[in-house]
């Protein structure tokens, strides 16, 4: 199986913790150059410093605030005047705020849809020539399990995820015949700042604690617990290999089993 990522370039969102974190670590340790994206440079400097240089592979940081797309797409471009071809986009970033879909206001939709959607987008126009010209182009979006099954208190996630999947299923149809594979892997509940924030939120409103509420979510998943960020990272470094050439347009729960549909 030929999971050699040396002399690829990978760039991966939203990877100064969590999950974006765990797949840098993880294409670096599989031979690939990574760029890492996020909006704290001093953070970016600090995980820039953790990837494997074992194998040659020689490391950067792009500085960028995703609530800002205008501000993203100027520095995408110049990055692109440097990188002009890059393999492999990661396109991660965390989540909106939770509540029921009746009490979301208006910009917040809006605000997702720049977050997520049109972020996504602005990086793949960026990305699509050099992946033409290298013949070789791994997309992988991380969304949710929403994607499947929507999660009740999440209304605007859910919907905006619901978007990107079908996004990156419309971009997968279309990019094939390049050698570009469009997948999206959809973790379940995983160790995070995010799954945590959930957890406090919840054992406020139901005057639980928050390890009793833990408790009860871990005993909805089939494994009985939280993913570690590792777990999903493997996921998605396997769809950023040669050998996953041939898998395309796919959403791939990592979730332990909780997800209730096939």
């Amino acid at each position: 199986m030929n999971l050699d990522l040396r002399n690829k370039q990978a760039l991966v969102c939203g990877s100064t913790q969590g999950i974006g974190k765990a797949v840098a670590i993880e294409l670096a340790q599989l031979g690939a150059h990574v760029t890492l994206v996020a909006r704290n440079e001093e953070k970016l400097q600090e995980v820039a410093q953790q990837l494997d240089t074992s194998q040659g592979q020689q490391h950067d940081y792009l500085a960028a605030n995703f609530a800002k797309p205008g501000e993203l797409a100027q520095k995408i471009q110049a990055y692109v005047q440097q990188h002009p071809e890059v393999h492999i986009l990661v396109n991660n970033t965390g989540g909106p705020a939770g509540g029921p879909i009746t009490e979301a206001r208006p910009e917040e939709f809006l605000n997702a849809f720049n977050m997520h959607l049109v972020n996504n987008h602005q990086l793949v126009l960026a990305l699509l020539p050099g992946m033409k010209k290298a013949g070789y182009g791994r997309i992988i979006n991380i969304i949710s399990t929403s994607v499947k099954e929507p999660i009740a208190g999440l209304g605007v996630s859910n919907t905006t995820r619901g978007a990107v999947a079908s996004w990156a299923k419309t971009m997968a149809n279309e990019l094939g015949p390049f050698g570009i594979t469009v997948n999206n892997v959809l973790p379940g509940s995983t160790k995070t700042a995010r799954i945590y924030s959930l957890v406090d939120s919840r054992a406020e409103k139901s005057g639980k604690s928050p390890a009793e509420v833990q408790q009860g979510m871990e005993a909805e998943i089939p494994a009985r617990r939280f993913a570690e960020p590792e777990e999903v990272a493997a996921a998605a470094a396997f769809l950023a290999t040669p050998a996953a050439a041939y898998i395309n347009g796919i959403n791939v729960p990592v979730d332990g089993g909780r997800t209730g549909c096939l």
